[in-house]
Protein backbone atom coordinates (compact mmCIF):
# COMPACT_ATOMS: atom_id res chain seq x y z
CA UNK A 1 0.00 0.00 0.00
CA UNK A 2 1.41 3.39 -1.01
CA UNK A 3 2.07 5.69 1.95
CA UNK A 4 0.39 9.12 2.14
CA UNK A 5 3.83 10.76 1.89
CA UNK A 6 4.56 8.91 -1.35
CA UNK A 7 1.12 9.84 -2.69
CA UNK A 8 1.86 13.49 -1.94
CA UNK A 9 5.31 13.20 -3.54
CA UNK A 10 3.70 12.10 -6.81
CA UNK A 11 2.03 15.50 -7.09
CA UNK A 12 4.90 17.84 -6.19
CA UNK A 13 6.12 18.48 -9.73
CA UNK A 14 2.61 19.38 -10.94
CA UNK A 15 1.95 21.49 -7.86
CA UNK A 16 5.19 23.41 -8.42
CA UNK A 17 4.41 23.92 -12.11
CA UNK A 18 1.03 25.44 -11.18
CA UNK A 19 2.18 27.62 -8.27
CA UNK A 20 2.10 30.84 -10.29
CA UNK A 21 -1.33 29.95 -11.67
CA UNK A 22 -2.64 29.37 -8.15
CA UNK A 23 -1.32 32.74 -7.05
CA UNK A 24 -2.71 34.60 -10.06
CA UNK A 25 -6.14 32.95 -9.78
CA UNK A 26 -6.14 33.17 -5.97
CA UNK A 27 -7.16 29.51 -5.77
CA UNK A 28 -5.52 26.13 -6.21
CA UNK A 29 -6.27 24.71 -9.69
CA UNK A 30 -9.22 22.33 -9.71
CA UNK A 31 -7.24 19.42 -11.15
CA UNK A 32 -4.77 19.56 -8.25
CA UNK A 33 -7.60 19.60 -5.72
CA UNK A 34 -9.07 16.54 -7.43
CA UNK A 35 -5.71 14.78 -7.45
CA UNK A 36 -5.23 15.38 -3.71
CA UNK A 37 -8.80 14.28 -2.98
CA UNK A 38 -8.43 11.11 -5.04
CA UNK A 39 -5.33 10.22 -3.01
CA UNK A 40 -7.14 10.76 0.28
CA UNK A 41 -4.91 13.66 1.33
CA UNK A 42 -7.87 15.61 2.72
CA UNK A 43 -8.90 12.63 4.89
CA UNK A 44 -5.69 12.23 6.88
CA UNK A 45 -7.35 13.26 10.17
CA UNK A 46 -10.82 11.87 9.49
CA UNK A 47 -11.68 8.99 11.87
CA UNK A 48 -11.21 5.56 10.37
CA UNK A 49 -14.78 4.80 11.48
CA UNK A 50 -15.93 7.15 8.71
CA UNK A 51 -13.46 6.03 6.07
CA UNK A 52 -10.57 8.33 6.97
CA UNK A 53 -6.86 7.53 7.23
CA UNK A 54 -6.52 8.71 10.84
CA UNK A 55 -2.75 9.04 10.48
CA UNK A 56 -0.38 9.92 13.28
CA UNK A 57 0.62 13.62 13.55
CA UNK A 58 4.16 13.00 12.32
CA UNK A 59 2.84 11.49 9.08
CA UNK A 60 0.54 14.51 8.75
CA UNK A 61 3.56 16.81 9.04
CA UNK A 62 5.51 14.93 6.40
CA UNK A 63 2.62 14.94 3.93
CA UNK A 64 1.90 18.66 4.33
CA UNK A 65 5.58 19.55 4.23
CA UNK A 66 5.96 17.60 0.98
CA UNK A 67 3.02 19.37 -0.66
CA UNK A 68 4.25 22.79 0.52
CA UNK A 69 7.66 22.20 -1.04
CA UNK A 70 5.77 22.36 -4.33
CA UNK A 71 3.71 25.40 -3.32
CA UNK A 72 2.92 26.97 0.03
CA UNK A 73 -0.66 27.89 -0.86
CA UNK A 74 -1.46 24.37 -2.00
CA UNK A 75 0.09 22.99 1.16
CA UNK A 76 -2.02 25.37 3.22
CA UNK A 77 -5.28 24.29 1.57
CA UNK A 78 -4.29 20.65 2.10
CA UNK A 79 -3.60 21.47 5.74
CA UNK A 80 -7.02 23.04 6.28
CA UNK A 81 -8.75 20.16 4.52
CA UNK A 82 -6.87 17.59 6.58
CA UNK A 83 -7.07 19.17 10.03
CA UNK A 84 -10.77 20.12 9.85
CA UNK A 85 -11.39 16.40 9.31
CA UNK A 86 -10.66 15.92 13.02
CA UNK A 87 -14.07 17.39 13.78
CA UNK A 88 -15.34 13.93 12.87
CA UNK A 89 -14.23 12.75 16.32
CA UNK A 90 -16.62 15.21 17.99
CA UNK A 91 -19.73 15.21 15.80
CA UNK A 92 -22.65 12.92 16.62
CA UNK A 93 -22.44 9.70 14.62
CA UNK A 94 -25.28 10.63 12.25
CA UNK A 95 -23.69 13.96 11.33
CA UNK A 96 -20.17 12.61 11.08
CA UNK A 97 -21.33 9.87 8.72
CA UNK A 98 -23.27 12.38 6.63
CA UNK A 99 -20.24 14.65 6.26
CA UNK A 100 -17.38 12.17 5.95
CA UNK A 101 -18.80 8.84 4.78
CA UNK A 102 -21.11 10.00 1.99
CA UNK A 103 -18.28 11.12 -0.32
CA UNK A 104 -14.84 9.44 -0.37
CA UNK A 105 -13.32 12.63 -1.78
CA UNK A 106 -14.96 15.03 0.66
CA UNK A 107 -13.15 18.29 1.41
CA UNK A 108 -14.02 20.19 4.57
CA UNK A 109 -12.93 23.70 5.42
CA UNK A 110 -14.05 26.74 7.34
CA UNK A 111 -13.12 28.68 10.44
CA UNK A 112 -13.24 27.56 14.08
CA UNK A 113 -13.25 31.15 15.43
CA UNK A 114 -16.72 31.91 16.89
CA UNK A 115 -17.87 34.62 14.47
CA UNK A 116 -21.40 33.28 14.15
CA UNK A 117 -24.46 33.41 16.38
CA UNK A 118 -26.67 30.34 16.69
CA UNK A 119 -30.19 30.27 18.06
CA UNK A 120 -31.80 26.98 19.13
CA UNK A 121 -34.53 25.75 16.82
CA UNK A 122 -36.45 22.48 16.74
CA UNK A 123 -33.93 19.73 16.06
CA UNK A 124 -30.98 22.08 15.71
CA UNK A 125 -29.95 25.71 15.34
CA UNK A 126 -30.45 28.72 13.12
CA UNK A 127 -27.08 30.30 12.39
CA UNK A 128 -26.03 33.71 11.06
CA UNK A 129 -22.44 34.86 10.80
CA UNK A 130 -19.46 35.94 8.77
CA UNK A 131 -15.99 34.43 9.03
CA UNK A 132 -12.67 35.60 7.58
CA UNK A 133 -9.75 33.46 6.40
CA UNK A 134 -11.85 30.58 5.04
CA UNK A 135 -8.99 28.92 3.16
CA UNK A 136 -10.00 26.78 0.20
CA UNK A 137 -13.67 27.67 0.68
CA UNK A 138 -14.36 27.67 -3.07
CA UNK A 139 -13.42 23.99 -3.27
CA UNK A 140 -15.02 22.72 -0.06
CA UNK A 141 -17.93 20.29 0.16
CA UNK A 142 -18.74 21.29 3.74
CA UNK A 143 -17.76 24.43 5.65
CA UNK A 144 -17.41 24.84 9.41
CA UNK A 145 -18.28 28.05 11.22
CA UNK A 146 -17.55 28.58 14.91
CA UNK A 147 -20.59 30.05 16.63
CA UNK A 148 -21.88 31.12 20.04
CA UNK A 149 -25.33 29.85 21.01
CA UNK A 150 -27.43 32.93 21.81
CA UNK A 151 -24.13 34.81 21.84
CA UNK A 152 -22.78 32.93 24.85
CA UNK A 153 -19.72 30.65 25.22
CA UNK A 154 -18.58 27.96 24.84
CA UNK A 155 -18.18 28.15 21.07
CA UNK A 156 -19.66 25.37 18.93
CA UNK A 157 -18.64 24.33 15.44
CA UNK A 158 -21.55 24.36 12.99
CA UNK A 159 -21.19 22.42 9.73
CA UNK A 160 -22.86 23.89 6.63
CA UNK A 161 -23.29 22.53 3.15
CA UNK A 162 -21.14 24.56 0.77
CA UNK A 163 -24.29 25.49 -1.16
CA UNK A 164 -25.65 27.20 1.99
CA UNK A 165 -22.61 29.48 2.29
CA UNK A 166 -21.97 32.76 0.49
CA UNK A 167 -18.30 33.31 -0.42
CA UNK A 168 -17.26 36.97 -0.39
CA UNK A 169 -14.33 37.97 -2.59
CA UNK A 170 -12.03 39.49 0.04
CA UNK A 171 -8.72 37.62 -0.40
CA UNK A 172 -6.42 40.31 -1.85
CA UNK A 173 -3.26 39.92 0.20
CA UNK A 174 0.52 39.84 0.10
CA UNK A 175 1.16 36.12 0.55
CA UNK A 176 -0.47 32.69 0.37
CA UNK A 177 -2.64 34.20 -2.33
CA UNK A 178 -3.44 30.84 -3.85
CA UNK A 179 -5.28 29.70 -0.71
CA UNK A 180 -8.41 31.62 -1.68
CA UNK A 181 -9.02 32.43 1.99
CA UNK A 182 -12.04 34.62 1.35
CA UNK A 183 -14.68 35.58 3.87
CA UNK A 184 -17.69 33.28 4.09
CA UNK A 185 -21.15 34.12 5.37
CA UNK A 186 -24.45 32.45 6.23
CA UNK A 187 -27.78 33.98 7.15
CA UNK A 188 -30.42 32.09 9.11
CA UNK A 189 -29.15 28.69 7.95
CA UNK A 190 -30.56 25.67 9.76
CA UNK A 191 -27.94 23.26 11.15
CA UNK A 192 -29.31 20.00 12.58
CA UNK A 193 -28.20 18.88 16.02
CA UNK A 194 -26.21 16.09 14.36
CA UNK A 195 -23.96 18.56 12.52
CA UNK A 196 -22.63 20.59 15.42
CA UNK A 197 -20.23 20.00 18.29
CA UNK A 198 -17.84 21.81 20.60
CA UNK A 199 -14.14 20.98 20.49
CA UNK A 200 -13.60 23.17 23.55
CA UNK A 201 -16.18 22.03 26.09
CA UNK A 202 -16.91 18.45 25.03
CA UNK A 203 -14.69 15.35 24.83
CA UNK A 204 -14.41 13.50 21.52
CA UNK A 205 -17.14 10.93 20.94
CA UNK A 206 -14.63 8.47 19.48
CA UNK A 207 -11.68 7.52 21.66
CA UNK A 208 -8.58 6.77 19.60
CA UNK A 209 -4.96 7.95 19.84
CA UNK A 210 -5.57 10.70 17.30
CA UNK A 211 -8.70 11.92 19.10
CA UNK A 212 -6.51 12.43 22.20
CA UNK A 213 -4.53 14.96 20.19
CA UNK A 214 -6.12 18.43 20.57
CA UNK A 215 -7.60 19.93 17.38
CA UNK A 216 -5.87 23.27 17.97
CA UNK A 217 -2.60 21.38 18.36
CA UNK A 218 -3.17 19.63 15.02
CA UNK A 219 -3.84 22.97 13.38
CA UNK A 220 -0.65 24.51 14.78
CA UNK A 221 1.39 21.47 13.75
CA UNK A 222 -0.13 21.64 10.26
CA UNK A 223 0.84 25.29 9.90
CA UNK A 224 4.38 24.47 11.00
CA UNK A 225 4.57 21.67 8.45
CA UNK A 226 3.57 24.01 5.63
CA UNK A 227 6.18 26.53 6.77
CA UNK A 228 8.90 23.88 6.87
CA UNK A 229 8.01 22.97 3.29
CA UNK A 230 8.16 26.59 2.13
CA UNK A 231 11.56 26.99 3.81
CA UNK A 232 12.90 23.79 2.23
CA UNK A 233 11.79 25.05 -1.18
CA UNK A 234 13.60 28.35 -0.54
CA UNK A 235 16.84 26.60 0.38
CA UNK A 236 16.63 24.40 -2.71
CA UNK A 237 15.88 27.42 -4.90
CA UNK A 238 18.86 29.39 -3.58
CA UNK A 239 21.22 26.44 -4.06
CA UNK A 240 20.07 26.10 -7.64
CA UNK A 241 20.43 29.84 -8.25
CA UNK A 242 23.88 29.98 -6.67
CA UNK A 243 25.26 27.47 -9.17
CA UNK A 244 24.38 29.67 -12.18
CA UNK A 245 24.27 33.27 -10.99
CA UNK A 246 27.32 35.50 -11.22
CA UNK A 247 26.64 38.67 -9.20
CA UNK A 248 27.17 42.03 -10.90
CA UNK A 249 30.80 43.08 -10.76
CA UNK A 250 31.96 39.67 -9.52
CA UNK A 251 34.12 37.16 -11.31
CA UNK A 252 32.80 34.28 -9.22
CA UNK A 253 29.54 32.38 -9.18
CA UNK A 254 27.30 33.05 -6.23
CA UNK A 255 28.05 29.69 -4.61
CA UNK A 256 31.78 30.49 -4.54
CA UNK A 257 31.24 33.45 -2.21
CA UNK A 258 31.86 32.84 1.52
CA UNK A 259 28.74 34.82 2.42
CA UNK A 260 26.55 32.51 0.38
CA UNK A 261 28.20 29.44 1.84
CA UNK A 262 27.64 30.74 5.38
CA UNK A 263 24.01 31.62 4.67
CA UNK A 264 23.23 28.17 3.27
CA UNK A 265 24.97 26.48 6.18
CA UNK A 266 23.09 28.58 8.74
CA UNK A 267 19.77 28.06 6.96
CA UNK A 268 20.21 24.30 6.70
CA UNK A 269 21.17 24.03 10.37
CA UNK A 270 18.26 26.16 11.58
CA UNK A 271 15.73 24.35 9.44
CA UNK A 272 16.86 20.87 10.42
CA UNK A 273 17.02 21.78 14.11
CA UNK A 274 13.47 23.16 14.06
CA UNK A 275 12.18 20.10 12.25
CA UNK A 276 13.96 17.80 14.71
CA UNK A 277 12.37 19.54 17.72
CA UNK A 278 8.91 19.24 16.13
CA UNK A 279 9.43 15.56 15.34
CA UNK A 280 10.72 14.87 18.85
CA UNK A 281 7.73 16.57 20.48
CA UNK A 282 5.26 14.76 18.24
CA UNK A 283 6.89 11.38 18.80
CA UNK A 284 6.73 11.78 22.58
CA UNK A 285 3.13 12.95 22.54
CA UNK A 286 2.04 10.21 20.16
CA UNK A 287 3.56 7.61 22.46
CA UNK A 288 1.52 9.02 25.34
CA UNK A 289 -1.63 9.07 23.21
CA UNK A 290 -1.23 5.46 22.10
CA UNK A 291 -0.26 4.09 25.52
CA UNK A 292 -2.28 6.20 27.96
CA UNK A 293 -5.02 7.52 25.68
CA UNK A 294 -4.46 11.09 26.82
CA UNK A 295 -1.92 13.89 26.56
CA UNK A 296 -0.83 16.02 29.49
CA UNK A 297 -1.14 19.80 29.44
CA UNK A 298 2.65 20.06 29.56
CA UNK A 299 3.03 17.85 26.50
CA UNK A 300 0.36 19.81 24.66
CA UNK A 301 2.28 22.97 25.48
CA UNK A 302 5.53 21.47 24.16
CA UNK A 303 3.83 20.57 20.87
CA UNK A 304 2.56 24.12 20.49
CA UNK A 305 6.00 25.46 21.37
CA UNK A 306 7.64 23.18 18.80
CA UNK A 307 5.13 24.23 16.14
CA UNK A 308 5.63 27.93 16.84
CA UNK A 309 9.39 27.53 16.93
CA UNK A 310 9.37 25.62 13.63
CA UNK A 311 7.23 28.28 11.98
CA UNK A 312 9.48 31.16 12.96
CA UNK A 313 12.68 29.23 12.28
CA UNK A 314 11.31 28.51 8.81
CA UNK A 315 10.69 32.23 8.32
CA UNK A 316 14.26 32.99 9.40
CA UNK A 317 15.52 30.39 6.93
CA UNK A 318 13.55 31.97 4.08
CA UNK A 319 14.86 35.40 5.03
CA UNK A 320 18.44 34.13 4.77
CA UNK A 321 17.81 32.65 1.33
CA UNK A 322 15.93 35.70 0.08
CA UNK A 323 18.82 37.97 1.12
CA UNK A 324 21.45 35.64 -0.32
CA UNK A 325 19.66 35.71 -3.67
CA UNK A 326 20.33 39.43 -4.01
CA UNK A 327 18.48 41.41 -6.66
CA UNK A 328 17.25 38.24 -8.32
CA UNK A 329 14.99 37.57 -5.33
CA UNK A 330 12.73 40.57 -5.95
CA UNK A 331 11.60 39.62 -9.46
CA UNK A 332 8.29 37.87 -10.02
CA UNK A 333 10.18 35.24 -12.01
CA UNK A 334 11.98 34.14 -8.84
CA UNK A 335 10.15 31.75 -6.50
CA UNK A 336 12.15 33.29 -3.65
CA UNK A 337 9.91 36.36 -3.57
CA UNK A 338 6.81 34.15 -3.34
CA UNK A 339 8.38 32.04 -0.58
CA UNK A 340 9.22 35.26 1.29
CA UNK A 341 5.66 36.59 1.05
CA UNK A 342 4.05 33.24 1.82
CA UNK A 343 6.10 32.52 4.93
CA UNK A 344 5.50 35.96 6.40
CA UNK A 345 1.78 35.55 5.87
CA UNK A 346 1.80 32.17 7.62
CA UNK A 347 3.59 33.57 10.69
CA UNK A 348 0.63 35.87 11.35
CA UNK A 349 -1.71 32.99 12.21
CA UNK A 350 -2.76 33.12 15.85
CA UNK A 351 -1.94 29.43 16.41
CA UNK A 352 1.77 30.13 15.89
CA UNK A 353 2.00 33.84 16.70
CA UNK A 354 4.47 35.12 19.35
CA UNK A 355 1.84 35.12 22.17
CA UNK A 356 2.02 31.32 21.97
CA UNK A 357 5.43 31.60 23.62
CA UNK A 358 3.84 33.34 26.60
CA UNK A 359 1.14 30.67 26.79
CA UNK A 360 3.57 27.77 26.70
CA UNK A 361 5.98 29.55 29.04
CA UNK A 362 3.28 29.94 31.66
CA UNK A 363 2.56 26.21 31.49
CA UNK A 364 6.23 25.29 31.79
CA UNK A 365 6.60 27.64 34.76
CA UNK A 366 3.64 26.02 36.51
CA UNK A 367 1.49 29.17 36.49
CA UNK A 368 -2.31 29.15 36.29
CA UNK A 369 -3.10 29.26 32.57
CA UNK A 370 -6.12 29.13 30.30
CA UNK A 371 -5.22 26.04 28.29
CA UNK A 372 -8.39 25.88 26.15
CA UNK A 373 -6.38 27.01 23.12
CA UNK A 374 -3.77 24.27 23.54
Amino acid sequence: MTSPVDLASELVADIRANAETAEADRRVPDHIIRAMAERGLFRLCVPSAYGGSEVDPLTLVRVLETIAIGDGSTGWVAMIGATTGALGFYLPEEGAAEVYSSDPEVLTGGVFAPRGVAHPDEGGFRVTGRWGFASGCEHATWLIGGSLVDGLPPPRQMVFRASEVRVLDTWRVSGLRGTGSHDMAVEDVFVPESRQASIVSEPPRLRTPLSAFPVFGLLAVGIAAVCLGIARAAVDELIGLASVKKPEGSGRLLYERPGTQAAVGAAEGELRAARAFLEEALSEVWEAATQAGEISVRDRALVRLAATHATHSAASTVDLMYSAGGGTSIYETSPLQRHFRDIHTATQHMMVAPPTLELTGRVLLGLDTDTSQL
